[in-house]
């Protein structure tokens, strides 16, 4: 049995259409260094690139229900 990587499954969450979100990283501390405009970028969730999504989507065998 293929068991799910939970470093994986912590990390992104799969679409209805199977692709992978990510959060971005650097958001959860020095924000008052951060500019207004790279805080509202960063808090939108963004897609993984289909390249680095293959090897990550066959780490989670039975999906994120």
């Amino acid at each position: 049995m293929q068991k799910t990587k939970k470093s994986v499954a912590k990390r992104f969450k799969l679409t209805a259409r199977g692709k992978l979100i990510r959060r971005t990283p650097g958001f959860r501390h020095l924000l008052a260094a951060k500019s207004t405009k790279s805080k509202r970028r960063a808090s939108r969730d963004k897609l993984v690139a289909e390249g680095h999504a293959k090897p990550l989507i066959r780490c989670l065998p039975f999906g994120l229900r």
